[in-house]
């Protein structure tokens, strides 16, 4: 039997936009609670019925009208989770605008350039977080992207000080708004007008760019329709069985596809609440607002739901509601699902499996599969979705239980990376399939298997990161040489980094501490190297290659790894 499933194609899928979906649940659930931003111990949660949601909503899509945002253009958003977030996401929706998810963790060169390569008209960003000046940043930044002509201040971090909800950033030109000073220009669009814009945009419009890393060693930006996101969303909210009486713990940021379509997208379309129970990752916050809110279900990452089970005072926490909730981002080890499924009362757990590129998930677990389905595969394929595993040197079908390529065709593909059709020829063939990188088998029930990776793309934490970015960077360094930077196994993150460096003759040694420090507030933390080899040499194929795969396996045997 060959390597190939093709998911179930009974139900149709939504033939509307993120708008006109959203507006037919609102008119559904009214007064139904929809959002709600969990407070610090002791400060009251902010919460939002759909009908005000969609108030909000609208005003912030007429402020955007106003001051002339157009179809097609491109608003970035570079904040960590907050309830404005999600705002502008179905804001810029109604009026046909893009999207752009900027990492939080990017510092200034990395802004400039996706703003750069999406041409992004407006950014909307927090004034600060967790010691980042984002309003310092960004202003540097425009000085170098000629098309970013506007920046909107988001209201300041509640979570460090309560006053700070009252404080914004302080415009100092035209192009500045604080948020509340943006929303004002509303009054002068009509409610019609945003009708209007609405009714004339399709399903297949692109809608939303998130950047990921790819060959160039620098982000490419995958290009999303609302077509492909919203049936992604729905899709997953069916097979986890959702109903407008789920609320869902969303700790994973927005600005990846977990949160903000496996999260925001998905709960909204039945009529549910999302919960953001801070503005990072917490693990006590994350129990916390389950207890307080009566979550139904839990989101997370592997090392999330580590950290959960790890608090000291876990028993303490009252989680009897739970009965659902997605792991995804890397396989999870036996043991934690038991405790999950057990501790956490989490019968029903499902594991997805994805990428970027299709919208995310093109694979995951259903309600009663083994805990050895969800903890050895990646479920089954997607309904209206196709996989199939292929020789990545023939392009032949492989037989069941065979590894090769892992490739996904269906409405979950991107519509391209952004201004990039070289490397969306290389990554969508001519028929339409997504070959994702990653190595793979399929057992005879149709289960996915994946065993690792055709690239040498590190996983840390969940985040892509692509070594050449980094050597890039690493390069300039005076006293570089040389850089390879490699993946090494890490407990707590999957994989961490490693540099591996050839010093200038003459160059003093380099320490891996004063290496971080050359890195720090110049890379975004996740990228910075954990490890560093000063090396003489590289191991190089005989046409001048770099063994990286050879170098791996000897840091990992030195190191005990």
């Amino acid at each position: 039997m060959d390597s190939y499933t093709a998911g179930d194609a009974s139900v149709p899928l939504l033939n509307r936009t993120i708008g006109d979906d959203f507006e037919t649940v609102v008119q559904r659930f009214p007064e139904r609670e929809a959002l709600v931003e969990a407070g610090l111990p002791g400060h009251p949660p902010r919460r939002w019925t759909y009908r005000e949601l969609n108030d909000d909503v609208d005003l912030l899509a007429r402020a955007l009208l106003a001051v002339g945002i157009g179809v097609g253009e491109r608003v970035g958003i570079w904040s960590a989770n907050c309830a404005e977030w999600t705002v502008l996401q179905y804001a810029t929706a109604k009026i046909g605008a893009i999207l752009v998810n900027v990492n939080p963790a990017y510092r200034t060169h990395e802004l400039e350039f996706v703003a750069r390569q999406n041409g992004m008209r407006m950014l909307v960003l927090a004034p600060d977080d967790r010691n980042s000046d984002y309003v310092a940043m960004a202003r540097a930044a425009v000085e170098h992207c000629p098309e970013l002509r506007e920046l909107v201040f988001l209201p300041g971090n509640n979570e460090t000080d309560p006053q700070l909800s009252l404080r914004e950033g302080v415009p100092q030109s035209p192009g500045e708004w604080s948020w509340n000073g943006l929303l004002e220009e509303a009054a002068v669009v009509v409610p019609e007008a945003l009708a209007e814009r609405m009714a004339g945009l399709d399903p297949h419009d692109a809608i939303n760019i998130q950047y990921t890393s790819g060959t160039t060693g620098f982000p490419k930006g995958a290009t999303l329709t609302h077509h492909n996101i919203l049936n992604n969303g729905h899709q997953i909210g069916a097979l986890l069985k959702y109903t407008e009486e789920d609320k869902v713990v969303i700790p994973v940021p927005f600005y990846h596809c977990f949160g903000m379509v496996i999260g925001n997208l998905n709960i909204f379309s039945y009529g549910g609440t999302a919960i953001i129970p801070s503005r990072s990752f917490n693990p006590a916050a994350a129990l916390r607002a389950v207890q307080e809110f009566g979550a139904t279900s839990l989101y997370g990452v592997p090392t999330m739901f580590i950290a959960e089970l790890a608090l000291p005072d876990f028993d303490s926490y009252r989680l009897e509601t739970l009965r659902t909730g997605v792991m995804a981002g890397s396989l999870c080890p036996i043991e934690v699902m038991k405790r999950v499924i057990g501790e956490m009362h989490m019968k029903d757990v499902a594991i997805c499996y994805g990428m970027t590129e299709t919208s995310p998930v093109s694979t995951m677990t259903r309600e009663g599969d083994t805990l050895a389905q969800r903890t050895e595969s990646v479920g089954r394929t997607m309904p209206h979705c196709e996989s199939r595993i292929i020789d990545p040197l023939s392009d032949e079908v492989v037989p069941r239980g065979e590894i090769g390529e892992l490739c996904t065709r269906g409405y979950v593909v991107m519509k391209g990376y952004w201004d990039q059709p070289d490397k969306t020829a290389e990554a969508i063939d001519a028929e339409g399939w997504m070959h994702t990188g990653d190595l793979a088998r399929m057992d005879q029930d149709g289960y996915v298997v994946v065993e690792g990776r055709i690239k040498d793309l590190v996983i840390r934490g969940g985040e892509n990161i692509y070594p050449r970015e980094i050597e890039e960077f690493l390069y300039q360094h005076p006293d570089v040489q040389d850089v390879q930077v490699i993946g090494v196994p890490d407990e707590k993150y999957g994989e961490e980094l490693m540099a591996c460096i050839i010093l200038k003759p003459g160059a003093p040694a380099l320490t891996v501490e004063s290496l971080r420090e050359y890195c720090a507030g110049r890379l975004a933390h996740y990228k910075i190297p954990r490890y560093l080899e000063l090396r003489e040499s590289f191991p190089m194929t005989v046409s001048g290659k770099i063994r990286k795969v050879e170098m791996r396996e000897e840091a990992v045997k030195r190191m005990g790894l």
